[in-house]
């Protein structure tokens, strides 16, 4: 398996985000003058090292898997994956020219702060929709604890992932269920079920695979799941596209003709995860904090390549950016159709 490359930094907020963007569209002028200078032979010879980002959510496993499985390696690609602790440090290095994509599980909203701070950085050419049946988002609470529903937390202390699209939309579930009083705590995903063990929180709005290890050691149990589909979308079986698989725009316009290539080796391990799970969960070890036996009951997520949207996809995905839009995290309404590959 290849090993990751790790990232460790400060989580920025969304000014932050603009500023880099601002820096980064300064340096790519300067930078883009010099490979338009440089000699066309020598472009066409290079072979581009392909640096993916990703935050490590079990709904990543395609690339996981084909990674490991050789599939990009196959087509001819150097793809080095290049792991995060938060979706936003994700986000911040894609405006810094630091990637050239990120995997599936990286938080939509993230990349739509990233695209307002410099238009026309990235485009998504594959989603991970969950719901209450392909299952990624959940509240987790104590296993022994009285809670019945998301309603029940108010005046207390809960916990969520790092970064913008976590914190609001925690903070807007736990409204909608009609909870109160509440505090937000922003933790590392892997220290979720460590922190309500210690009572630091009495729950956590958090990601696979966290539900399903402190289920499987026996400390936490699952309060209730798909809630981006049940209280932002108002469908419990609506499909969340909170987490997407995207490729620079800067990349896509230098390399049209490994673009295909890259995107059909992906593809390669989406339709793995899809007909043999069971062939692709061993890639959770390594990405993410689950591994050995726990890897066979880490719940799926379905995956949707851009091409396939529906209108009513679309429409599912715009209500949830809008809702970054009304809550003033998000400068300005993105149109979802605007940002998604079409090639």
């Amino acid at each position: 398996m290849t090993k990751p490359t790790e990232i460790h930094s400060s989580t920025s907020d969304k000014r932050e985000l603009a500023s880099r963007g601002r820096r980064q569209v300064l340096a790519g002028t300067v930078a883009g003058a010099v490979t338009l200078a440089a000699p066309a032979i020598v472009r066409a010879q290079s072979s581009p090292k392909i640096r993916i980002g990703f935050w490590p959510v079990a709904s990543g496993i395609p690339f996981y898997a084909a990674v490991d499985k050789g599939f990009f390696k196959q087509a001819g690609l150097d793809v080095e994956p290049v792991k995060f602790a938060s979706p936003q440090q994700v986000a911040e290095a894609m405006l810094a020219g630091r990637l050239e994509g990120t995997s599936n599980g990286t938080a939509s909203a993230a990349l739509g702060i990233a695209e307002l701070a410099q238009p026309g950085l990235l485009k998504i050419f594959c989603t991970n929709p969950t719901n209450t049946r392909f299952v990624l988002d959940q509240f987790i609470v104590a296993k022994d604890s009285t809670f019945k529903s998301v309603a029940d937390l108010s005046d207390k202390k809960v916990g969520c992932g790092p970064g913008v699209q976590n914190v609001t939309l925690a903070r807007t579930i736990l409204e909608r269920a009609g909870a109160k009083n509440f505090t937000i705590v922003e933790l590392p995903i892997a220290q979720h079920v460590a922190a309500i063990v210690a009572n630091q929180v009495d729950a956590c709005y958090t990601l696979e695979p966290t539900g399903t290890i402190g289920r499987l050691n026996g400390t936490t149990r699952n309060l209730e799941v798909g809630v981006v589909a049940r209280y932002i979308l108002g469908d419990p079986m609506a499909p969340w596209h909170g987490g997407s698989a995207s490729l620079s725009t800067e990349f896509i316009k230098k390399f049209p003709e490994i673009v295909p290539r890259y995107i059909a080796a992906y593809k390669r391990g989406v339709d793995l995860v899809k007909t043999n799970p069971a062939e692709a969960r061993p890639s959770l070890k390594g990405y993410t904090a689950i591994e050995g036996a726990l890897t066979n009951e880490v719940p799926m997520a379905d995956y949707m390549f851009s091409n396939e949207f529906k209108p009513s996809d679309i429409a599912a995905f715009q209500r949830f950016f809008d809702l970054f839009a009304e809550r003033g995290i998000f400068s300005r309404r993105i149109l979802i159709d605007s940002i998604l590959y079409k090639g």
